[in-house]
């Protein structure tokens, strides 16, 4: 029998890009993430915090959720949320793309915006403050909570390895660290050598949806002894991947998965064979409100040619 729309997350496409990979001996693979209901990964995260919440009491019935978020985990909280009948308080930046704010106003989620200029630890800031001075409400608290990276050990992790059981290398972005930690404690114990790879962007980089542990926070859910690497990206380079995994294979994502594109690109380079699985956070529907697609044409064509590996 059919489930309702929470039992639709997760389950997400896994694609082989062909025409990105080096060569035959090493192939390229992409976790399409923004087949979740709301367009992200996120929606996993959204769905495991607030049902263990529930399940153990923290979250009483009707109860107001805050979170801070730059975006998706807010669009996942309130669609969980008006499901379960629980309002959602969503403290965001205010230079989050016009599609977010959207979103959260459809799924009737109320919004308190943050100082652009302080990135996502403003917010983290700001609504850890109305958390404390109002004891009714309830904060999930994304970076914080366990059943962030064990969503990921439990479904994500899982699901990689069985469309790639040889997978030998996974990246994904460095945003909470729930993805990476889970999925990396996941394939450590099921296939040992497994590389475990983030994309980080370099300090002072404005890459939505990843942030860099040099800029002074580090979200206690991540568990930096799984990586095995951290490649540095500029927001540049995302861009670039971006666009190449649009122009090569059609995949239509968000700015992070430009990130991982480009860092999956260059463990690849330095592979003789072997099997890289990427994980793409979301579709760049939510992004159609900037220049992404449209500024610089001319030179980003001429940079993807200079930018290729192989």
């Amino acid at each position: 029998m059919p489930g309702d729309l929470l039992d639709a997350i997760g389950g997400t496409p896994m694609v082989e890009l062909r025409r990105l990979a080096p060569s035959s001996a090493v192939r390229l693979y992409a976790k399409l993430e923004g087949a979740n209901p709301t367009g992200s990964v996120k929606d996993r995260i959204a769905r495991s915090m607030i049902t263990e919440a529930r399940a153990s009491g923290a979250l009483r019935p009707g109860q107001t959720i805050i979170e801070p978020s730059s975006g998706n985990t807010g669009i996942s909280l309130a669609l969980v949320g008006s499901l379960l009948g629980h309002p959602v308080r969503i403290v965001m930046p205010d230079n989050t793309t016009a599609e977010r704010t959207q979103l959260l106003n459809l799924y009737r989620a109320e919004i308190v915006y943050s100082p652009g200029a302080e990135g996502s630890n403003g917010a983290i800031r700001l609504a850890q403050q109305m958390a404390d001075a109002d004891p009714t409400i309830y904060m999930p608290y994304q970076y914080g909570n366990p059943a962030n990276p064990r969503a990921h050990e439990e479904t994500t992790g899982p699901e990689i390895l069985a469309v790639v059981p040889e997978i030998d290398v996974f990246v994904a972005g460095l945003g909470t660290g729930g993805t990476l930690t889970g999925v990396g404690h996941f394939l450590k114990r099921a296939r040992p050598g497994v590389r475990i790879v983030a994309a980080e962007p370099l300090p002072g980089e404005e890459v939505q949806g990843l942030r860099s542990l040099d800029e002074g926070f580090v979200p206690p859910v991540l568990d930096q002894s799984v990586l095995d690497d951290r490649y540095l990206v500029s927001n540049r380079d995302a861009l670039i991947g971006l666009r190449r995994l649009m122009r090569d294979e059609g995949i239509f994502a968000g700015l992070s998965c430009g990130a991982v594109v480009h860092v999956a690109l260059r463990v690849a380079a330095e592979m003789e064979s072997g099997n890289v699985v990427m994980l793409l956070a979301d579709g760049g529907w939510k992004y159609l409100s900037t220049d992404l697609w449209t500024r610089e044409i001319e030179e980003l064509e001429t940079e993807l040619e200079s930018s290729l590996l192989w």
